[in-house]
């Protein structure tokens, strides 16, 4: 019989205020959870970062299986926007609201519980982990990777991982994750000379080098996509110059392009691609071009295999659907896990992530539960 209601659990998360990277009190009711039915919990904080790593079983057993998750969430925007409390983890005609319900406190739920009856039902021979973080939303930098710092620091390792992110574009069970497209920002500052509009020939103006920059950039076509990739993008998400002045040159323009890229590139061979192309413009115009770039993450993929092949049976047997093998979507902190053991993605439906009036079915919590219970049991079988 189930001991762990993830319903329950998911709104008692819910009501947890846990805005990156405030702690909100979700880790603190996890971690005294977690430590009543047996794990060894260690609250692993780094910065003004919380995170929590739990262990039932032994230390370095040779077969450990892992669950990742986060309990940050994103702020709420707008309060009058919401229709209820997006603290209130209100219960409506079967359907729980409010900021973080769908991603990502039903999924932390729905493998805590998991976890927690599938141990003391059924111990296992072996471990299973929980690493849960609270800054996956924001920089991401004193979140999951401070766990996996930990964890080597400390002889801890997870044979495999599953992050509990959301999945689904529509239907319980159609789609998992076994890699990510690779993501990067890049800041572009076009400098010439300011001047009156008027005499062209006393100004260098850097909004038509800027513009011809962006041009170049995004109708490169960088690939047609992979075996596991759709093709890569390059997104310009912005162009400034703040000039108020219908007569006056500027000497300034900026703009920001972000990438989603697949197997056939390196944030490093991109960046690269970007500076080739702005030294290019600037010796065109006359301008100097200044060039900053953030990796958020490389492309991964974990190849199909024992692991997915374990999930998507588990998620076939429980939902009667086979989950189709995707790479979509943005970053997850797969993309740190990977480097430590294979890892992949399955969770519920996304549709009302970061939104206003977030939400999430009781029903499916409880398919995910059953999901992630059903991956234990045949991993340990």
């Amino acid at each position: 019989m189930d001991q762990i209601d993830p319903v329950e659990l998911t709104r008692e998360l819910v009501r947890c205020p846990s805005v990156t990277p405030e702690e909100g009190g979700a880790l603190d009711l996890l971690e005294a959870l977690l430590d009543t039915h047996g794990f060894d919990c260690t609250r692993v904080d780094r910065g003004d970062v919380s995170n929590l790593f739990a262990r039932w079983g032994g230390k370095g057993e040779a077969r450990t299986f892992g669950f990742n998750g986060h309990t940050d969430v994103v702020p709420i925007g707008n309060r009058d926007d919401w229709s209820v409390d997006p603290f209130g983890a209100e219960l409506r005609d079967g359907t729980i609201y409010g900021r973080g319900a769908a991603d990502m406190k039903s999924g932390v739920a729905a493998f805590a519980a998991a976890a927690i009856d599938f141990v003391s039902q059924t111990p296992p021979d072996g471990a299973v982990i929980l690493a849960i973080t609270g800054d996956e939303e924001g920089d991401a930098v004193d979140g999951t990777t401070a766990l996996l710092d930990w964890m080597a620091e400390n002889g801890e390792a997870m044979s495999h991982c599953l992050v509990g992110e959301p999945t689904c574009p529509t239907t319980m069970g159609e789609m998992m994750k076994i890699g990510r497209r690779g993501s990067m920002t890049a800041w572009f500052t076009v400098t010439g000379v300011q001047g009156h509009s008027a005499y062209l020939d006393r100004a260098r103006n850097p909004l038509p080098a800027m513009a011809r920059l962006m041009d170049r950039l995004s109708s490169h076509e960088l690939d047609t996509g992979t075996d596991h990739f759709d093709p890569s993008t390059l997104a310009v998400v912005t162009i400034d110059t703040g000039n108020p002045a219908n007569n006056v040159i500027p000497a300034e323009c900026r703009s920001t392009v972000n990438l989603r890229f697949n197997d056939l590139h390196s944030g490093a061979t991109l960046t690269e691609w970007m500076q080739s192309e702005a030294d290019r413009v600037a010796h065109e115009f006359g301008v100097s071009v200044d060039m900053k770039v953030k990796i958020s993450g490389e492309s991964f993929i974990t190849p199909p295999g024992e692991l997915s092949d374990l999930v998507a049976s588990s998620v076939e047997a429980v939902t009667g659907r086979r989950p189709e093998l995707s790479t979509t979507g943005g970053t997850s902190d797969a993309r740190f896990v990977k480097n430590h053991c294979p890892v992949v993605e399955f969770g519920l439906v996304g549709q009302t992530m970061h939104k206003v009036d977030e939400c999430v079915e009781v029903e499916h919590i409880r398919t995910l539960k059953s999901v992630y219970s059903r991956i234990l049991a045949d991993y340990f079988a």
